[in-house]
């Protein structure tokens, strides 16, 4: 008979469902989004999904080899982290971005910690963190049949209607895995197998939507909430990144805790932060506190429960600490303050803010056409702008919107120039608001940035004379950007050296200017 005892440390609790057979269960979960997003996008996007799982294997099988270590590749884990980064990018992603991104998150996130159970952070995430530092241009363009679009979720941001039905089944522009249909689909199946903890899923959806309906500045305006939803990866995040097991809190307490901190930061970034999409630095913070999480919030045998302590001692009633633990309670605390605080701040500085931004654009008007008085705008073309809603300007200009258009008049009352205020979200680094002034024959009077915030010493060049001067003084259908430099034509505009992405996106800006002034304010001269 054999004796020999098989001893290994705790816990011992045996499941009858397996990692492989989890991990499986997840895939399956995430083809009705992968499926939906290859329908909409086309072959490029099973080009990325398919290098990006492709990469994420083979990475973990080498790193298998080379360390000598057992085989994991057929848990399947592997080809989750490269799905679920793949969904999260765009479908006009150049190839080398996933490959990129699937080799950090296997071999940094995961790999170098030791392993499936032993990352410290959700892999997936890691990656796309990863692209969005290195090729952030890159990997926040998206395209339409070619032509560079905003997301929903900008268009939100910035003030403009959305289409909530188009986001809902995925047919907006967006990421791969942007149907928010079919990542229900799937999450809610992976929730009723118990595969997956609710705690996390319903917090961080509650919580975010509560937030944005106390702070977001439009109160529980349904339309408003369901955008916000619906975009910027609030779902995917919900049922696939958080739930990660090795990533979230064992203990359910600890769970509505870990999924209340990832709402309420994702919402706070959406409400106060620069960029729109930013959910997956929320659940990576939630990531890096998950161990102070657990150290407080331990599930306690029954014996030791208040519960259990009040029926041995005869008094059935609970204090408050008892019913729940002083962490909560901090941790509660420190978030309605914060919240408060941060809106109160708002509150308090709102007008002063929009004071400064209309002091700001007064003066750019001013300084692209010094000789008017005042200005003032002209219904039809408001008309104009209002029927774009929200949509990308015209075509080849890449993703470009007018915001504004006035007429400049001296102290006469006669017609001294035009004022047109375009904004470029192609910048290196975000948007590029600029004012083009233009004289009654066409003329280009100069531009003005009224929102430039580009790497300083490259970017932030095309604020200098040297660069935008270059616009003054001449008439032309449209410029050419010449990123070799020494401009022979008079359409040609010399590049910023080193920064020919921004330098771009402002010749962009000023060529959507002027085919707006020859369309519609010179009635198509």
């Amino acid at each position: 008979m054999n004796t020999v005892l098989n001893i290994s440390p705790g816990p011992h609790t045996r499941d009858r469902w397996t990692t492989p057979f989890i991990m499986r269960m997840v895939i399956l979960a995430l083809l009705p989004a992968a499926v939906m997003g290859v329908a909409v996008n086309g072959v490029n996007a099973l080009l990325i999904i398919l290098s990006s799982v492709i990469t994420a294997v083979v990475t973990e099988y080498l790193f298998d080899r080379i360390c000598h270590k057992p085989n994991t590749v057929l848990d399947g884990s592997a080809v989750i982290t490269g799905l679920m980064l793949a969904l999260m990018l765009p479908p006009s992603s150049p190839l080398y971005v996933p490959v990129l991104g699937s080799l950090f998150a296997i071999l940094v996130a995961k790999c170098c910690f030791g392993g499936l159970g032993k990352n410290f952070i959700n892999p997936a995430l890691a990656g796309r963190c990863f692209l969005l530092i290195s090729f952030s241009n890159t990997v926040t363009t998206f395209a339409v049949d070619g032509v560079s679009a905003a997301t929903p979720l900008s268009e939100l941001k910035a003030g403009r209607a959305v289409n909530i039905t188009q986001m809902f089944l995925g047919t907006s522009n967006g990421v791969i895995g942007s149907s928010i249909l079919a990542l229900l689909i799937g999450g809610l199946a992976l929730w009723a197998f118990g595969i997956i903890h609710g705690e996390i899923c319903f917090s961080i959806l509650i919580s975010f939507t509560v937030f944005l309906a106390l702070f977001g500045g439009q109160g529980p305006d349904p339309k408003f909430l369901l955008a916000h939803l619906c975009g910027g990866g609030v779902v995917m995040g919900a049922f696939f990144m958080a739930t990660d097991y090795t990533t979230s809190p064992v203990s359910r307490m600890g769970q509505v805790v870990y999924g209340v901190l990832i709402g309420v930061l994702g919402a706070m970034f959406r409400v106060f932060g620069g960029a729109a999409d930013s959910f997956s630095y929320s659940i990576i913070i939630a990531n890096l506190v998950v161990p102070l999480i657990d150290l407080f919030l331990v599930p306690k045998p029954y014996a030791y429960r208040s519960a259990a302590i009040a029926a041995r001692s005869g008094n059935e009633r609970k204090t408050l600490r008892e019913r729940i633990p002083v962490p909560v309670l901090v941790l509660a605390v420190i978030t309605l303050a914060s919240g408060v605080a941060l809106s109160g701040v708002y509150t308090m500085t709102k007008d002063e803010i929009e004071e400064q931004k209309l002091a700001a654009s007064a003066a750019s008007y001013l300084e692209v056409c010094p000789g008017a008085q005042t200005f003032e705008k002209d219904e039809k073309m408001d008309q104009v702008i209002a029927d774009q809603n929200g949509e990308v300007y015209g075509s080849g200009f890449g993703r470009v919107h007018i915001n504004s258009a006035v007429i400049g008049k001296d102290s006469s009352g006669n017609t001294v120039g035009y004022v047109i205020s375009v904004t470029s979200s192609d910048g290196y680094d975000g948007d590029i608001t600029l004012s083009l002034g233009l004289s009654p024959e066409g003329a280009v009077n100069g531009i003005s940035f009224t929102q430039l915030n580009e790497t300083p010493g490259m970017g932030m060049r095309c604020a200098e004379p040297e660069f935008k001067d270059q616009f003054a003084g001449r008439t032309v259908p449209a410029f050419l950007l010449n990123k070799e430099g020494s401009a022979s034509s008079e359409d040609e505009i010399d590049s910023v050296s080193g920064a020919s992405t921004t330098s771009g996106a402002v010749v962009n800006a000023v060529n959507a200017g002027l085919d707006f002034f020859r369309t519609n304010m010179k009635g198509g001269e």
